[in-house]
């Protein structure tokens, strides 16, 4: 397993908890204001939620597709280099969108 399949697990599971946070406060907001905005932020992170909910079990719990996945011959480190790229871009939007939530 190379350190790039490590990364975008770790990072999956990142975005997770992040969003987790996000969905909770939202929820909450939607629930006291009932206006469209943040009914639409709930909304935004619930599909992102199933998302890496799907990344998640792709990349660490299916033993088919984390097998290729970490495979350098069925996925070459290019490849792993993309979607470790994508990881790390989400988790940065994410970040920061968690840290302007929270403040």
């Amino acid at each position: 397993m190379t350190a790039l399949v490590t990364l975008f697990q770790v990072l999956t599971l990142a975005n997770l908890v992040l969003l987790t946070g996000l969905a909770y406060v939202w929820g909450r907001n939607y629930a006291d204001m009932r206006s469209k905005h943040t009914l639409g932020l709930l909304l935004f992170a619930l599909f992102l939620l199933g998302e890496n909910g799907m990344a998640a079990y792709f990349f660490l719990v299916d033993p088919q597709l984390s097998g290729w996945i970490s495979n350098a011959q069925q996925v070459p480190p290019p490849a792993q280099l993309a979607m470790a790229a994508l990881r790390v871009a989400q988790f940065g939007g994410l970040a920061f969108l968690t840290w302007v939530t929270w403040d």
